[in-house]
């Protein structure tokens, strides 16, 4: 019995991207937190020090193809959790959010190297040039849309 390898394609990159979100939003609800809350506080957890909130709202909006109000939401509801605090217009993490980060970071660490494991490094490349390629022409028919 000969099997086909399954083409790349639009379908097979939304399933494998709501199989892995699904997988971070299993751990997320563990500790009563959302998919926007975890991407906002990672950009403010890996920043070196505070962060202009407009930069932060700005690189999740890019990321999740979002709108800023949303994330703006976002972020206040982090505020409100005590993760990240304000400090003019900047954000910076709190203890909590390091604890809640590092946390989750490590959880999810685990099961995707479960996920990752034994796939050969050429495939990992080969997969990451295309989906590189993808992601940019996604983005620029995104923004040609928008104009």
């Amino acid at each position: 019995m000969t099997t086909t390898a399954p083409i790349a394609d639009s379908r097979a990159i939304a399933l494998t991207h709501y199989a892995a979100r699904g997988v971070l939003e299993s751990v997320l609800s563990r500790h009563d937190a959302t998919f926007q809350q975890s991407v906002t506080l990672r950009v403010i957890a890996v920043a070196e020090g505070p962060i202009e909130r407009d930069a932060a709202v700005g690189q999740v909006v890019q990321s999740l193809k979002t709108d800023a109000a949303r994330i703006q939401g976002t972020v206040e509801e982090l505020v409100s959790k005590g993760l990240c605090a304000t400090e003019g217009a900047a954000l910076r993490l709190t203890d909590a959010g390091r604890e809640f980060y590092d946390t989750v970071t490590a959880e999810t660490a685990e099961i995707s190297a479960r996920i990752w494991a034994d796939i050969p490094a050429e495939d990992l490349a080969a997969a990451g040039r295309v989906l590189a390629v993808v992601t940019e022409r996604a983005n620029a028919e995104l923004a040609a849309l928008r104009s």
